[in-house]
C-alpha cells in the first residue's frame, strides 16, 4: 500500500517541537509526497516562526488557539481541545493523524489511524526531576496523557531511554517505537579556525528539568563566560534566575549559527531530556560536548561526549575546565560529535514516519474487510 497523502499534525510554538513538525513536514512532503495540515495549540507562532512555516512545501498552518494540556486550567479544556482536533482531520481530509500532543487521544474520536508522538509529559519530567507522588495538578495531566497513549494506533519516542521512560510511567502493553529526531546542518561560514573560549547553552532555560543553575553555578568557578539562548520566563511563570550567564534571549536559527559556528565548549546538564536539539546541532557544528549523565544523552552521544552527574556542580566546573584547556581533547571531542551527529538526519526521521504512516493505513484498510467477514 502507498503513504497516505494527507497528513494533519498538531505542533505548539513553545520549544523544540516546532521546529520537529516543521522539518518533519517539510522532508515528508519532498520525499513522500505529502501535505501536512499543522494545526497549533497553545501560545500562538511569532511573526518569525510563521514566516519559516511559510516556507514548508505543501504545509497548511491552522493557528486554533486550543489549550496545550500542561497549560490547561481542567481536564475538560484538553478532552474539547481533543474533540476539536478530530473534526478538523476531518474536514481536512487527513489520511493519518500525528498527534504531538498525546492527551489529545483521551477522549477523541479521530476519523484515521492516529499516532501519539510522545516528546515529554509532566509525569515523565516529575520522574526524572523531582521525588515522591505526582502533586494534584500534575495528577489529571498526566492521567489524559496514559489514556491517549493507550488509545493511539502507534506511539513514538524521540529515543529508546525515552521510550523506556514513556512504557513504564504510563503502563505500556509494549514498548513505543524510537524514531530519533533529525536536524538539518544548514549551510554557513566556516568554523572559526581556534574555538571561542566561551561556554555555551540553549533551550528553555525557566524549566526545572533542564537545570541550568547548576551549569550557572559551575561556569561561575571558571573564569570564563557563559551564554545562554533561550527564554527566562515560561508561559507557566516558571522563571529562571542566572547569577553568573549572559542570556542571548531566544535566538533565530542564523542567530544561533553564528554563536556555534566559533565552537564554544556546550553544556547540557539537564535532569531530563527526551532527546535534545539543541545539542544535536551544537554537535552539527563541531562543539565539543559536556552532557549531565542520564541515559537519553549516553544512547545517543556515548564516545562523542564528556558526561557529568548533572547534580555535581564541582564535577561540572571539573569537566568544563578540562575541556576548555586540553586543546587535543576538545578537538577530539567536537569532531566526534559531529560525526556522531551524521547518524541524526530529517531524512531519516522521515522515513521512519512514512514507513510507519504506511504501515497503519494499511492496517486500517484491513480491517472493514476482516470486521465483515467475522
Amino acid at each position: 500500500m502507498s503513504v497516505p497523502r494527507r497528513l494533519l499534525m498538531t505542533a505548539d510554538a513553545v520549544g523544540g517541537v516546532w521546529p520537529y513538525a516543521l522539518d518533519l513536514a517539510a522532508a515528508l512532503a519532498r520525499r513522500h509526497g505529502i501535505e501536512t495540515t499543522l494545526a497549533v495549540l497553545g501560545p500562538l507562532p511569532d511573526d518569525d516562526q510563521r514566516w519559516s512555516a511559510g516556507l514548508v512545501p505543501g504545509l497548511r498552518l491552522v493557528e486554533t488557539a486550543l489549550p496545550l494540556d500542561w497549560l490547561a486550567g481542567q481536564s475538560e479544556e484538553v478532552e474539547t481541545a481533543g474533540r476539536r482536533i478530530a473534526a478538523l482531520a476531518a474536514d481536512a481530509g487527513a489520511e493519518i493523524v500525528q498527534l504531538n500532543s498525546p492527551a489529545l487521544a483521551a477522549e477523541a474520536a479521530f476519523p484515521v489511524p492516529t499516532v501519539a508522538v510522545h516528546h515529554s509529559c509532566v509525569a515523565t519530567w516529575w520522574a526524572g526531576v523531582r521525588t515522591g507522588p505526582l502533586p494534584d495538578d500534575f495528577a489529571w495531566r498526566a492521567e489524559l496523557v496514559r489514556r491517549g497513549l493507550h488509545a493511539a494506533d502507534a506511539v513514538v519516542a524521540p529515543s529508546r531511554a525515552f521510550a523506556r521512560d514513556t512504557r513504564a510511567v504510563h503502563r505500556l502493553p509494549t514498548l513505543p517505537a524510537a524514531v530519533w529526531n533529525g536536524r538539518a546542518a544548514p549551510p554557513g561560514p566556516e568554523a572559526a579556525a581556534e574555538p571561542a573560549e566561551f561556554v555555551f547553552s540553549a533551550g528553555r532555560l525557566w524549566d526545572e528539568g533542564k537545570n541550568v543553575q547548576a551549569l550557572d553555578n559551575a561556569a561561575a568557578r571558571l573564569g570564563v563566560r557563559l551564554l545562554l539562548a533561550g527564554p527566562l520566563t515560561g508561559p507557566n511563570g516558571a522563571r529562571a534566575i542566572l547569577r553568573h550567564g549572559l542570556c542571548l534571549g531566544t535566538l533565530s536559527g542564523d542567530a544561533m549559527r553564528d554563536c556555534l559556528v566559533h565552537r564554544p565548549v556546550f553544556a547540557s546538564t539537564a535532569l531530563f531530556e527526551p532527546f535534545g536539539l539543541a545539542v544535536l546541532e551544537a554537535a552539527q557544528a563541531g562543539c565539543a560536548l559536556v552532557l549531565s549523565d542520564i541515559p537519553t544523552f549516553r544512547e545517543l552521544w556515548a564516545d562523542a561526549a564528556v558526561f557529568v552527574p548533572p547534580r555535581d556542580e564541582t564535577a561540572i566546573a571539573a569537566a568544563l575546565d578540562r575541556v576548555l584547556r586540553d586543546r587535543g581533547l576538545r578537538d577530539h571531542l567536537g569532531e566526534s560529535a559531529r560525526r556522531r551527529a551524521a547518524r541524526y538526519t530529517i531524512a531519516a526521521m522521515a522515513d521512519r514516519m512514512a514507513g510507519l504512516y504506511r504501515d497503519l493505513a494499511a492496517t486500517a484498510a484491513r480491517r472493514p474487510a476482516r470486521e465483515a467477514a467475522e
